[in-house]
């Protein structure tokens, strides 16, 4: 049995079937002013702090670089830590159903095991506690007083803990107080065993570096799209970007054809980059994401997941530190107000869900197995997820990632 352990959110499927209109996940034009001072922050995170005044620590490219591999090292991943939970939970419950429908009871053996650890007990509280009632007090256990021979001592063992000269410890006994077998609290559950490339579950709430997965029945621009939550606020709003609608070229072509905040040495240091549409919010705006690490500049999304300091990076790649086929460019971003991105995961426009790295930088340069849909991140995180999300990801599956955006 797997023991509570506080603090660890316990993933649980929100979802709540309704009708909504193709166009719920856009931030009405109304509220575009009130967004102003969310969509500022993927303006200013290629800044760097400026002036002798500034409060911010300039964060050295070579230490952002030393910690996050350190934490890699250390396994230090909360995230990969509550995805081991669910699935111990998800196996406990298949386990648990699968007795109730095969009508399975105690085995036998467990009976008799149990039965042989209450003796056990017994034998050492009378041995502790002798009965007041001589006729009551267990005889089995010989006394000082019926044996008096000077060879005899309490050091042989006997009447020891409940044994007797006929106690034998049993050969497959490791333990000589108990066995795993008389004790199953001491026993240890089988680890699971999480695959770090591919993994998902839903969650039932909103938290930076999860992931929005589209409702199948959500159009327009959104359809089909993965969006990574980078900032949630209750009381601001929040924003995020589509990671899985890559686009037509590299950064040095898509930038160069289209208005951008990107200036030519970024477009030619990072001139192999994808780019990816990231939402309908200020297209002339570029984020960067990557996993080299905190740089000045950037924001630590979750651990190993940074959006910004593209400027850092730049130096990086003229260093050969970094390749730049390792990020990836964001066109755009999505916003929304306080309290919308819950209206609409309550209506069911959004599945929540926390997934891999490896999930979240599909199109940064991340590895892809054989078992990937490499061409549809869509599908493949609804897949992964399991169970009516996977039956989902194979009715509507067959567009892919590569299509053509507004």
């Amino acid at each position: 049995m797997t023991r509570p352990i506080p603090g660890v959110v316990q993933a649980l499927v929100l979802f709540i079937p309704s009708t909504f209109q193709s166009d719920a996940a856009f931030v009405p034009s109304q509220h575009l002013p009130m967004l102003a001072h969310r969509t500022s922050s993927f303006q200013k995170s290629e800044q760097s702090c400026q002036g002798s005044s500034c409060l911010c620590m300039s964060k050295n490219p070579d230490r952002a670089r030393v910690e996050k591999t350190l934490e890699d090292l250390m396994d230090n991943d909360w995230r990969v830590f509550r995805a081991k939970l669910v699935m111990q939970e998800s196996r406990e419950a298949e386990e648990l159903e699968r007795k109730k429908a095969d009508n399975l009871e105690f085995d036998d053996d467990n009976l008799v095991k149990q039965e042989k650890l209450s003796k056990l007990f017994a034998g050492v509280i009378s041995s502790v506690f002798p009965s007041n009632n001589p006729e009551e007090a267990n005889t089995d256990i010989p006394s000082d007083d019926q044996d008096d021979s000077p060879s005899s001592s309490i050091f042989d063992g006997d009447a020891v803990g409940g044994a007797t000269t006929s106690s034998v410890l049993p050969e497959e006994c490791q333990d000589p107080f108990a066995s795993p077998a008389e004790l199953p609290i001491l026993m240890q559950s089988e680890s699971v065993k999480l695959d770090r490339h591919r993994w998902a579950h839903p969650i039932p709430h909103i938290e930076p570096g999860c992931v929005l997965v589209a409702n199948e029945r959500l159009g327009g621009v959104f359809h089909q799209t993965v969006v990574l939550i980078v900032d949630h606020h209750e009381s601001a709003g929040s924003t995020g970007i589509v990671i899985n609608r890559p686009m037509p070229g590299k950064l040095l072509k898509v930038a160069s054809e289209n208005p951008s905040n990107v200036n030519l040495s970024l477009k030619l240091a990072f001139n192999t980059a994808s780019v990816t549409y990231g939402g309908p919010v200020m297209q002339e705006e570029y984020s960067i994401l990557h996993s080299f690490g905190e740089v000045e500049g950037s924001k630590k999304v979750a651990p190993g997941l940074f959006v910004g300091g593209s400027e850092e990076l730049m130096n990086e790649v003229r260093r050969n530190n970094f390749n730049p086929e390792h990020a990836l460019f964001v066109k755009g971003h999505a916003a929304w107000v306080p309290g919308q991105l819950a209206r609409e995961i309550s209506k069911g426009v959004w599945y929540s869900a926390s997934v891999s790295h490896d999930f979240i930088l599909r199109y940064a340069g991340a590895p892809v197995s054989e078992n990937d849909n490499r061409d549809d991140l869509w599908s493949d995180i609804l897949t992964c997820m399991g169970g009516r999300y996977a039956e989902i990801a194979m009715q509507h599956a067959g567009r892919g990632d590569k299509r053509m955006m507004p």
